[in-house]
């Protein structure tokens, strides 16, 4: 297998000593000191039956580290490799340090990364200073790097860019344009263009992002409503859920505009000898299908979002009920753009099995969510009724 990825860690100090860094770091590194007999600093090593040195382990696995002086900065650090971020993430190094620091009378006042780090380990730190101040990280990936920027000091000494340093973003293709990367304003007026794509497909993809984003916030709400603070795990757990249900829709947004452009540049193959009208109408087939599975896909995962909107409606911020039941018809009205969708696609597809079989599982799915928008607006639209009012 690949080897588990390195991130090299410096850790700033308040202090010039270099003798104060490294106990720090012989604190924590796995490795550990020397044992010694009597004074712990200059006592005799202890060996074993070998002549071994007897060590007295460190508290983090995984971890090198070292103390040392930086002339140019002016002060000490702890220099660490972490060769294994899934034992002992960046986070929890930098707080073991900070507590280590803490019991010899020194501070940390922040570190910097040398080289780079998998966007997993940033958004992990993020959602762990979140956690510790008793808060929702149902948050974007941009406010989980910015708390882990802040809360670990990582600009101390210059300022720390994603797109520098986080290897995903490094990578990522910005040649390719993404509608999903596109203001409101933009995109709708792209939408209205004379191209076919984006249509009707990527804006139920959208609609269902947008119903996931009100249940979030409804999760967030909550999670933040003085009188509710021991209830705020509880609603933060649901919002950090709807942010990885807005994340899939909002990928489906771009995902449905490419499978229309498959089908285009599949009829746009040549057809002058068999061989080439073969190979033309077994992708026009392909593309076709993909087409059509990608807006059932849709359906399936906005169907995901009625739990979160149904819960937060029943027993979230009693203020924001509307927002909940506006997040059901937005999800109720993707899914219903997403069958749409999926029956037009599949009339061109020659296998018919298939067909039919997309649209039966389709129609199940847009048959369930009829029952839930039934069962959920008219109990809100009741909860809302003013004094004397009947309602129908």
């Amino acid at each position: 297998g690949a080897r588990d990825f390195l991130v090299a860690f410096n850790i700033n100090l308040n202090t010039t000593s270099v003798r104060r860094a490294n106990a720090i770091a012989f604190d924590v590194r796995e490795r550990g000191r020397e044992k010694r007999t009597g004074n712990p600093v200059t006592g005799k090593v202890e060996r074993d039956a070998d002549g071994r040195p007897i060590m007295i382990p460190g508290t983090l696995k995984a971890v090198k580290a070292i103390g040392w002086y930086i002339p140019e900065y002016g002060f000490a650090q702890i220099s660490m490799n972490l060769t294994n971020i899934g034992i002992t993430p960046v986070h929890v190094a930098f707080d073991e340090v900070c507590n280590k620091a803490d019991a010899r009378g020194v501070r940390v006042t922040g570190s910097e990364l040398v080289g780079l780090i998998p966007l997993k380990a940033m958004l992990d730190a993020g959602r762990y200073f979140l956690h510790r101040q008793q808060r929702s990280a149902g948050v974007s990936d941009e406010e989980l790097i910015r708390t882990a920027v802040r809360s670990m000091g990582l600009s101390e000494l210059k300022p720390f860019r994603p797109e520098e340093k986080i290897i995903e973003y490094i990578l990522r293709d910005r040649s390719r344009k993404k509608l999903v990367d596109l203001s409101l304003s933009a995109f709708t007026w792209e939408t209205s263009s004379e191209s076919p794509a984006p249509g009707g497909g990527s804006v139920s993809a959208a609609m269902g992002a947008l119903g996931a984003a009100l249940g979030t916030m409804v999760a967030n709400l909550s999670s933040h409503k003085r009188g509710w603070d021991d209830r705020w795990n509880e609603f933060a757990s649901w919002a950090e859920k709807g942010v990885e249900m807005q994340k899939r829709l909002l990928a489906l947004v771009d995902e449905d505009t490419e499978a229309y452009n498959g089908i285009v540049k599949a009829f746009g193959m040549p057809k002058k000898s068999e061989e080439e009208k073969a190979a033309r109408d077994a992708a026009v087939e392909a593309a076709t299908l993909h087409a059509s599975v990608v807006p059932l896909t849709v359906m399936k995962e906005a169907f995901k979002v009625f739990e979160l909107l149904r819960e937060m409606i029943a027993n979230g911020n009693p203020n924001s009920v509307t927002d909940g039941a506006v997040g059901v018809l937005a999800v109720r009205a993707c899914i219903r753009g997403a069958f749409l969708n999926v029956r037009i696609n599949v009339k061109e597809l020659k296998d018919r099995a298939k067909a039919a079989e997309l649209v039966s599982e389709a129609s199940e799915i847009d048959r369930a969510a009829a029952s839930m928008e039934e069962e959920v607006i008219p109990r809100v639209i009741k909860e809302l009724a003013i004094e004397g009012e009947i309602l129908e």
